[in-house]
């Protein structure tokens, strides 16, 4: 197992607010963090002392990157893994390409999951409008098509509720390849975020109760309630075999639906994850700097809960110009991103509140 000890470099692909509090927790370590993005800038420039602003398919600046650092991360899933590929050459790179592979395909996905034994909505792929008929038949009208690709935050996707809206759903997504999920029947949502060492060591942080308005997350509160707490052996067990069999190094959510049997595997994330922002006041040892350690090798932190409850809440648009109001509370802890256009839909900051 590869050490890479505190001092060292370490390259984020993607300049946004997840690779802000990655390059805050890698700074606390002693680690210098340099960011590869194809914007200009972003939140974590202001806490990255370097940024390299090129394609994701530019060798020649990927490889440049790569020697520039001594192992390489990423804060989102919407990579090509040809880019891995050139990365790997010259560093280390933490969660592997595999990862994204799988990640970016909803309909791979859900395909691996389920050979791991995974319970999932039900499923079909759809790459016409005559296969979207033929899946709504044998799937029922109340579903989501998605498309297979890109999309998050509830974007990419459309719902229907009976047979006549497949030609307005295959539209709304703009024809792409997609996948067809039937509904599933569920009383709450939530993750399951962990972290996997280099050496395959694993360990969970506590499961939040997610709330979701409008596909963004909302809230997230820890711990949940008796229903979600009665699902989490079975939804942990799946959780570790996905990073098993990944491989995997480094912070991995799976989002899940509580069912009345059992939870149902949702969606992946091969990265630290906005449900679990929460976790930088409220745990031990926070997802952010628990990645970190995964990813160079070092011993993994506690992530035990540092309070008897903490609940995040993501602040939307203009809810972030409420900084004041929130910081009258003092059990409150405010993370504001750095964005100067609050755009509706557009996460901005959250805050967090522990009762002690």
């Amino acid at each position: 197992m590869t050490v890479v000890a505190p001092g060292a470099a370490i390259g984020i692909l993607g300049g946004g607010q997840l690779g802000r509090m990655i390059a805050i927790a890698a700074a606390q370590l002693g680690y210098r963090t340099h960011i590869y993005a194809p914007e200009a800038s972003g939140p974590a420039a202001d806490v990255s002392p370097r940024w390299t602003q090129a394609a994701y398919e530019d060798v020649a600046a990927l490889a440049a990157f790569a020697a520039s650092v001594d192992v390489v991360t990423y804060e989102f899933e919407n990579v090509d893994p040809q880019a891995i590929g050139v990365l790997a050459g010259a560093a280390i790179v933490r969660p592997g390409a595999q990862a994204l592979r799988v990640a970016q395909d909803r309909l791979a996905e859900k395909r691996f999951v389920a050979d791991l034994g995974g319970v999932t909505a039900p499923f079909a792929p759809v790459d016409d409008l005559d296969q979207l008929e033929e899946a709504l038949e044998r799937i029922g009208s109340r579903a989501i098509l998605k498309t297979r690709r890109m999309g998050y935050d509830g974007k990419g996707q459309a719902r229907l509720a009976e047979p006549g809206d497949a030609v307005g759903a295959w539209n709304a997504i703009q024809r792409q390849p997609a996948i067809l999920e039937g509904f599933v029947t569920f009383a709450e949502e939530f993750s399951v975020i962990l972290v996997r060492g280099a050496d395959g060591a694993v360990r969970f942080w506590d499961s939040a109760a997610n709330i979701h308005v409008d596909g963004i997350l909302a809230t997230s509160t820890a711990p949940a309630g008796p229903l979600i707490q009665g699902q989490l052996a079975e939804a942990r067990v799946l959780a570790q075999k996905v990073a098993d069999a990944l491989d995997y190094v480094g912070v991995l959510a799976c989002e899940f639906f509580a069912s009345p049997d059992g939870p149902v595997f949702n969606e992946m994330a091969p990265r630290v994850h906005n449900s679990g922002h929460w976790t930088i006041e409220g745990a031990v040892t926070s997802q952010f700097e628990n990645h970190v350690r995964a990813i160079c090798g070092l011993p993994l932190g506690d992530t035990a809960l540092a309070a008897r409850r903490v609940e995040m809440r993501n602040l939307i648009g203009d809810q972030a110009g409420e900084w004041s109001a929130i910081l009258s509370d003092p059990a409150n802890h405010l993370h504001l991103y750095g964005k100067h256009d609050a755009r509706a839909g557009r996460k901005m900051g959250h805050v967090t509140r522990l009762t002690l």
